[in-house]
């Protein structure tokens, strides 16, 4: 058959696509209320970062020891403060474990607590990324991207100009039916968007279990993350005194590096532990990481962008592009293609309800398909790099030969009879 290859390989987008499609959505919403998290906080976390200065500000010495005895966490590390009313921050934990204090530098006050964790936004993320169902949820998520991700190049290759030609690019055909109206709709944004939908994929799988773990290895393999003493691991201080140098004194040496970003100042683990200055900011080329000797407030060691590995590099370009990091063209661009992925998604729900036949999908299965050697690499090249699409693959067609078979042996036995 001279389109076997091609009618197969529209059916099992078709098939893939209505098992993926509901998750599909719940990813481009979820994924689009994720990216106001910024706006939305902004009132709450305002109410704590900012006071009206008032007399002589309290020491950072004297505020640590507040947050110490008014606060469940220990305080590892404190942010850098880059206005005259912006309160004092003080964090524990990292990531989805972060927790900080907001202190008053002229009482005292607690201005009040943030636990990431019990946030609604990081509940938003949660459902974005696992489902509220832990990590079964995230390999879910995963397996359900890793489809996504087959499903936009199958489309690429399904939509590509047949019959209508260069012209079906560029137009949709708003006076057929319905179902050819929303059909358009759909493989339009997907050709359109597909190569920002692969790019905000790939900005996902690092989160990932499997995909995230296989990557983690590789980077550590080649050695091709931060280097090991990037968060101040392996460095000592000299204990040549017997006191360590005043916070604030700390302060005023972190203040005075002008890193660009959130500077945070971490604390120390241990006697012979250093302090280590860091900043978080998308303008990578400006990340640094700085480490002092906590008695002569000494630099120990230090390390820039260039000290970054590729992959770790290309890590963090990709996840703060999947969260629209890089300022406003970046948040429109993901949310744009948030939405069309969205209406792409109803439009194929739309396009499947309109169809004229009631009756189930039939594959055709006394149908001969001839593959070619390309198409059977590129597969392979994917189940490889997406390890979840591979397995559900080799799932899928065991499951099919299995089904097959029975078939064959109940014709078998009614010829038989």
């Amino acid at each position: 058959m001279k389109n076997g290859f091609y009618n197969l390989l529209w059916k099992s987008h078709f098939l893939a696509g209505i098992v993926v499609v509901p998750f599909v959505i719940l990813l481009s919403v979820t994924g689009i209320i994720y990216l106001f998290k910024d706006n939305y906080e902004k009132s709450l976390l305002q109410s704590y970062s900012a006071y009206e200065p008032k007399g002589k500000s309290l020491s950072y010495e004297q505020q640590l020891h507040i947050a110490q005895i008014n606060w469940s966490k220990t305080p590892e590390a404190i942010v850098v403060s880059k206005s005259q009313n912006q309160s004092t921050q003080f964090t524990s934990g990292r990531f989805s474990h972060k927790s900080s204090m907001y202190i008053n530098p002229s009482n005292g006050a607690v201005l009040g607590k943030v636990n990431v964790s019990e946030t609604n936004m990081h509940k938003v993320r949660k459902l974005h990324g696992e489902l509220l169902l832990g990590s079964f949820g995230t390999k879910i998520i995963e397996l359900v991207a890793s489809w996504m991700f087959v499903l936009i190049l199958t489309g690429i290759y399904l939509f590509w100009p047949r019959e209508r030609g260069i012209k079906g690019l560029f137009t949709i055909r708003t006076k057929a039916s319905k179902r050819i109206f929303f059909r358009d709709v759909h493989t339009f944004l997907g050709f359109w968007f597909s190569s920002l939908l692969i790019l905000i994929l790939m900005g996902g799988f690092p989160w990932t279990d499997v995909f995230g773990a296989g990557y983690k290895w590789i980077q550590k393999s080649t050695s091709s993350g931060f280097p090991s003493t990037w968060q101040g691991k392996g460095l000592k201080s000299k204990e040549n005194q017997s006191t360590a140098i005043s916070l604030d004194i700390m302060i005023q040496k972190a203040e005075a590096l002008n890193l660009d970003g959130e500077v945070s100042l971490s604390f120390p683990e241990s006697s012979n532990g250093v302090y280590t200055v860091t900043n978080q900011t998308t303008n990578f080329s400006q990340m640094k990481s700085i480490h002092f000797d906590q008695y002569t407030g000494k630099i120990v060691a230090q390390n820039s962008w260039a000290d970054i590995g590729f992959m770790m590099k290309s890590r963090l370009w990709l996840m703060a592009f999947h969260q629209g990091k890089f300022g406003i063209w970046n948040f429109v661009l993901i949310l744009v293609t948030a939405l069309a992925l969205t209406f792409l998604s109803f439009a194929a729900i739309f396009s499947y309800s309109k169809r004229k036949t009631e009756k189930g999908f039939n594959l055709n299965e006394n149908v001969k398909v001839r593959i070619s050697l390309a198409p059977i690499i590129v597969i392979c090249i994917l189940g490889v790099v997406l390890p979840l699409f591979g397995i559900s693959l080799v799932l899928m067609f065991f499951m099919i030969s299995i089904f097959s078979f029975t078939r064959k042996i109940r014709h078998s036995i009614v010829k038989v009879s």
